[in-house]
């Protein structure tokens, strides 16, 4: 009891350390409101004419869970870049010569992501009610939309751990982590009905968990959720969601932590 009480203090302090840098380089956070809030208005006001969505309904309201998913995932490279920066700068070596939990440097990390991205969630929201979304369900089903969205930033943000370790440079972890970001988001319904796409690309963007916490949070939020056939992702989002973020977290929890432990060898 006594050794996890000094790993959750060891932990808070890791934390406290990297949210410490967000004022510190505003640049940061700066960058990544900016880069969504440009998302935000060129999908509504530029492309969103272009796009009807099955059913009827607002476009800015379907469009906005999909910014939300999409910002919550690039925070996975956000996370990879960090990783890597300290890996170069030999901060890890360092934090393994002190007399601290093992533990801290990783449960720290990713703890100080799900705070950052809180303050990176309710920037986009307040953008969505300026654009024209809303939420039309119950404050419960709401909270649960917002819970599932941290949830899932927190599986994003070991991915994004493992991947800070995996990379020798920053920029490779940049390079990488766009890579794999960019056709998950796009190759999705979080921007387009999946109908209007390919049908060889239909099953694929349905299947994706991009899109199931898209569709789970349009469904909480009471926005327009269409969907491409009666497929189980599309009848089940909010059960798929949770299902692939537990998934994602049972393959890259272990595999930062193994990265980890070796690197500490």
């Amino acid at each position: 009891m006594n050794s996890l009480r000094i790993a959750v203090a060891d932990g808070i302090v890791i934390s406290w350390r990297n949210l410490k840098r967000v004022p510190r380089i505003p640049e940061l956070a700066i960058f990544a409101i900016l880069q969504s809030i440009m998302f935000v208005l060129l999908f509504a006001f530029v492309f969103g004419g272009a796009i009807p969505i099955p059913g009827g309904g607002s476009y800015r309201e379907f469009l906005m869970p999909g910014i939300f998913v999409q910002t919550l995932a690039f925070a996975s490279v956000t996370t990879a870049i960090a990783v890597a920066d300290d890996m170069t700068k030999g901060l890890i070596d360092r934090f393994r010569s002190l007399p601290m939990a093992r533990s801290a440097v990783l449960s720290g990390r990713t703890f100080a992501d799900i705070v950052y991205n809180v303050g990176l969630l309710i920037v986009l929201m307040l953008t969505g009610l300026v654009v024209g979304w809303g939420v039309h369900s119950s404050f419960v089903d709401f909270m649960y939309g917002v819970l599932l969205l941290l949830f899932f930033t927190y599986a994003m943000a070991w991915i994004g751990v493992y991947l800070g370790l995996s990379v020798p440079t920053v920029e490779v972890a940049q390079q990488l982590g766009f890579l794999v970001i960019f056709p998950i988001t796009f190759l999705s319904n979080a921007f387009v009905p999946t109908e209007t796409l390919p049908a060889a690309l239909q099953p694929i963007a349905e299947w994706n968990p991009v899109s199931a916490l898209t569709g789970a949070t349009r469904e909480l939020f009471g926005n327009p959720n269409p969907y491409a056939s009666s497929s189980f992702p599309g009848e089940h989002p909010i059960l798929m969601s949770v299902m692939w973020t537990i998934a994602l977290l049972v393959v890259f929890m272990p595999l930062a932590i193994r990265k980890y432990r070796a690197i500490d060898r």
